[in-house]
């Protein structure tokens, strides 16, 4: 018998029948004897409903009054799903995040978890229920309901598991797993037995959605054993996120190729070449509350040099509108621009200790004539900004070239 922690998306409680579909699945772990806590996200679509509808009051939504709204999601399938357990013939209680003491800092919209008080959950599983906790959502000290960003139910589920000691966090969606890049651009794409968290922290940095990058970060730190597994699908084993030292792992030294359609490369031309200047430029950015990603200075020449980055393409104009002003302040040449580009980068732990991974993602796109237009890398990651016309053709040829299409022998 084992304590397991499952999550269940948007996508799986869509529908009344979908929400049956789970409880099912749920009493058939129940009926193996293992005890069982199911943290939910609300229906699908009803968060940006939520949202839709406070900005019909306001058109920048008071963020603890948005916390207040938009926490009511789960806290209809939290209720759903209980009611079809108990239908079934299995026990069943919810809780809303503030009842188990979900504790949060007081970020609203992106709280932070901090505590998680187990005892009441403890109590029924004792007693044989079926615990559903509503994801996504906490409360800080002074009592506030807060929420924790986009993809917190992965969260929640993996602070859960964390808090509980549980043996496994199952998270379900529409997908059957981890696979090597997305099987909608590459139907060649290959589901992974197992995954290393600092894989996977990679992968869903840098584009991959299928889990949100704050959870397996989480379950890292807490040694987490984390499974991504179908909720349309009875059978399958999913992928397996694990540790490096796993003797089990695939032997593959790229373990999978992201892609991120949401960049936005500016090009700082003509700045003086002299101490502090990337402070002054990227300084006035961050207080903007925009992420920069890849960052290039060229060596400078006749005391001036080139300073090139990207941020998300929807943080575009306002950072445009940052630069007029730093242009002025700095007397920078020009600034030139472009948000038509992507982001394409292979990882796998493997390249720690293999040589020659780049210039074989270098040689590929040079041989179908994709330029390069930024590098940036890691110890187990390389990535290049590439115009976004040739995305696709990138992942594809690349999932070739680094043999992804075929099975790694164990």
């Amino acid at each position: 018998m084992a304590l397991i922690v499952q999550k269940y998306g948007g996508t799986s409680m869509g529908s009344p029948e979908r929400i049956k579909n789970v409880a099912r699945r749920v009493a058939k772990w129940k009926a193996q004897g293992h005890d069982v806590v199911v943290v939910v996200s609300a229906m699908s679509g009803e968060t940006n409903r939520l949202i839709a509808l406070a900005k019909e009051i306001q058109d920048q939504p008071d963020p603890r009054e948005l916390d207040v709204i938009i926490s009511t999601g789960e806290q209809v399938t939290i209720g759903l799903l209980s009611m079809a357990l108990k239908e079934i013939g299995v026990e069943a209680k919810s809780y809303c995040g503030w009842q188990v003491r979900v504790v949060t800092d007081s970020a609203f919209n992106k709280a932070r978890i901090q505590s998680i008080d187990e005892a009441a959950m403890r109590g029924d599983l004792n007693e044989g229920r079926v615990v559903v906790v509503a994801g996504f959502q906490g409360i800080d000290e002074q009592g506030n309901l807060t929420t924790l960003g986009r993809g917190g139910s992965d969260t929640s589920a993996v602070a859960l598991a964390a808090a509980l000691k549980a043996d496994e966090c199952q998270i379900y969606t529409d997908v059957d797993g981890v696979y090597t890049t997305d099987p909608r651009v590459v139907p060649e794409a290959r589901r992974l037995k197992t995954i290393t968290f600092e894989e996977m922290i990679e992968m869903a940095s840098l584009g991959s959605k299928i889990l949100q990058i704050r959870s397996v970060e989480f379950a890292g730190k807490y040694k987490v054993r984390l499974r991504v597994l179908s909720s349309f699908e009875d059978e399958g084993e999913g992928t397996l996120i694990t540790f490096e030292e796993d003797e089990n792992m695939e032997k593959a030294v790229v373990a999978g190729i992201a892609f991120d359609r949401n960049e936005a490369r500016i090009n700082v031309k003509g700045v003086p070449d002299k101490p502090g200047i990337a402070y002054q430029i990227l300084g006035p950015i961050a207080d903007a509350n925009v992420e920069v990603d890849m960052i290039i200075q060229n060596v400078g020449e006749n005391g001036t040099t080139d300073f090139s980055f990207t941020v998300p393409r929807g943080e575009f104009p306002r950072t445009m509108g940052v630069l007029r002003d730093v242009q002025t302040h700095i007397g920078a040449a020009k600034i030139d621009a472009d948000d038509k580009v992507a982001k394409v980068s292979i990882v796998g732990v493997g390249m720690r200790s293999h040589c020659g991974i780049a210039s074989t993602m270098f040689r590929t796109l040079a041989e179908e004539g994709i330029n390069i237009q930024m590098i940036s890398t890691s110890e187990i990651k390389v990535s290049v900004l590439i115009d976004e016309k040739y995305l696709e053709l990138a992942v594809r040829v690349l999932h070739k070239a680094f043999g992804l299409d075929q099975a790694i022998a164990n």
